[in-house]
């Protein structure tokens, strides 16, 4: 089993790689509506990063009737993929694909 696998919707997407992994959540998944600011945004990775980077920890909790343990797993989430590609590199790739 490849150590990245897609989580989105039950997709279960195998790949070998972080990269592959986000851009094809960028590409092949619809995009995400967020509940606080109705931006569409890639699903995956870069709709956990907008809701982190763009809104405070308790309008998340609002809107998504979230825990405080949910926004910890999206953090975790986020420092990895962030400690393991570039995501500059990662942008250019769905951009070429088409994913923004």
């Amino acid at each position: 089993m490849s150590p990245w696998q897609c989580a989105i919707a039950g997709c279960g997407a195998s790949f070998d790689d972080a990269e592959a992994t986000i851009v094809h959540q960028a590409t092949a998944h619809d995009h995400h509506t967020c509940k606080i600011c109705d931006a569409a945004v890639p699903e995956g990775y870069f709709a956990i990063r907008h809701a982190l980077d763009e809104h405070g920890r308790a309008e998340y909790v609002r809107a998504y009737d979230a825990s405080a343990d949910d926004i910890r797993e999206r953090e975790s989430v986020k420092a990895e993929i962030e400690a393991t590609v570039d995501v500059d590199r990662v942008v250019e790739r769905v951009e070429e694909e088409g994913g923004f």
